[in-house]
């Protein structure tokens, strides 16, 4: 039992850690701003417990990685069951005004809000001009002051992100430096997205840093393109790659189910499986919101800031 000075005796007692000093001291944790705009996902694709389990796995990363971090989920195709994008927004921002409503009322000398009520993310690893415009729509049907950031990709992170989903399905060596064998190891690779010849050329940029991470070719093809997978698997094995692997540069909600499974027997290949709640996704997610609102990442004490 706990005493006004401290615990009673017998129970440990938890002391501060000392603080690192030097270079390599731990960066001090950066926490959410009092009264930031909220974090809204928006996710694609028909909604459904799966989708809302991955949804709320990459909002718990952001979370882990921005305490005190206000972050919601809006679903494209939103029902009874699954909020919309739209209906997200106008309720946050309700609720900012309220907020503001209460304080006052009870004495507090609080600012009007500025800025934008939410930072909305889309969950796309590349862009497809249908499912923006209609993340765009979703906006304005809310009526709100909204900031719409880029997508996912191209990055860095989605390659390593790729690399991990093939080397999970025996598709791909886990680590080039270790020299192990693996038997259905690809040495052509089909990397999928949807949104046509845009989103194939952005995938394009993924697709070469993921040919430096395996040492094979990468060659990117739309889903939604008729003939386009058949026409790249074509091109690899015409120039000189025996065994195919088909990689999906998806987050997974975006893409119609059974449409992967058509594009693995098109390119006579075994197929890894989309990006999903892979840890990157939500450090990207968050990436993109601290950069909309200026917020700084952490950096250790005694480093300057890149």
């Amino acid at each position: 039992m706990s005493t006004p000075t401290g615990p009673a005796s017998g129970l440990p007692v938890r002391m501060p850690r000392p603080r690192q000093s030097g270079r390599h001291r731990r960066p001090e944790p950066v926490i959410a701003p009092e009264g930031a705009a909220a974090l809204v996902l928006a996710v694609p694709g028909a909604p459904s417990p799966a989708t809302r389990s991955l949804a709320e796995e990459v909002i718990s990363i952001a979370r882990s990685e921005l305490p005190g971090l206000n972050a919601r989920i809006g679903y494209l195709d939103g029902d009874d069951e699954f909020p919309s994008l739209s209906s997200v927004l106008a309720h946050n921002a309700a609720e900012r005004v309220a907020r503001v409503e209460q304080a006052r009322a009870a004495g507090r000398e609080v600012a009007d809000p500025q800025g934008p009520s939410a930072v909305v993310v889309p969950l796309l690893a590349g862009p497809d001009s249908a499912l923006i415009r209609q993340i765009r729509q979703a906006v304005m049907d809310s009526g709100t002051q909204v900031e719409l950031t880029d997508v996912l990709g191209p990055h860095p992170l989605l390659a390593e992100a790729l690399h991990v989903r093939l080397s999970e399905a025996g598709l791909a060596r886990a680590d080039r430096a270790r020299l192990f064998t693996v038997a259905t190891a690809a040495d052509g690779i089909v990397l999928t997205t949807v949104g046509g010849e845009e989103a194939v050329q952005a995938a394009g940029i993924t697709g070469m840093l993921l040919a430096a991470r395996l040492a094979v070719p990468v060659m990117a093809a739309a889903l939604d393109v008729e003939g386009s997978v058949a026409s790249v698997a074509e091109q690899l094995t015409g120039a000189g790659s025996a065994q195919l692997a088909l990689a999906p540069y998806l987050i997974g909600p975006e893409v119609p189910e059974g449409l992967l499974d058509i594009a693995a027997k098109e390119a006579g290949c075994a197929a890894a499986e989309p990006l999903g709640a892979y840890p990157a996704i939500g450090k990207l997610v968050l990436s993109m919101y601290m950069a909309a609102l200026g917020i700084t990442p952490a950096v250790p004490q005694g480093t300057p800031a890149r």
